[in-house]
């Protein structure tokens, strides 16, 4: 359910006591076109670097997406897409703790998240001299340049 407090309020009062119900604050995810260009342009720029298309992601999202780290007693984590383990404390009391960055995927990202990480894929492929113009700009400027 999505709605202010006071609809949501009146929607609770009116439920079983007995569940329980998790609320969070609803925050629009980044959208088909965002979502369109980036995967375009990682694709070329997975052609030119020659790195596979899911390293580069992850690479991507290591520099450019939201991080957090985790404590873990285990050396693994399950139900996590996008981490690395990336040292082991002691805390102190005695016990050692696996440090993790775990990294937000792309699908879970905020339209203003998802456009820092498509700003540094711009970067990155601007770099490697890839066109980096959405079909939009490439249109506006073929205009420009019509012959009347």
């Amino acid at each position: 359910m999505i709605g202010n407090a006071f609809k949501i309020i009146q929607y609770l009062y009116n439920q079983s006591k007995d569940k329980l119900f998790v609320i969070k604050e609803y925050k629009k995810k980044r959208n088909n076109k965002q979502n369109s260009r980036y995967w375009k342009l990682l694709s070329e720029l997975s052609l030119k670097t020659k790195i596979g298309i899911e390293e580069l992601h992850f690479d991507m999202l290591k520099n450019y997406s939201q991080r957090y780290e985790l404590l873990s007693p285990v050396p693994d984590i399950r139900g996590i897409e996008y981490y690395e383990k990336k040292s082991k404390i002691r805390r102190d009391d005695g016990k050692e703790y696996y440090v993790f960055h775990v990294y937000t995927p792309s699908h879970e990202l905020r339209t203003d998240e998802f456009a820092v990480l498509l700003n540094g894929l711009i970067q990155e492929c601007e770099q490697q001299g890839i066109d980096t113009r959405s079909p939009e700009e490439i249109e506006r400027d073929s205009k420009l340049y019509e012959v009347i």
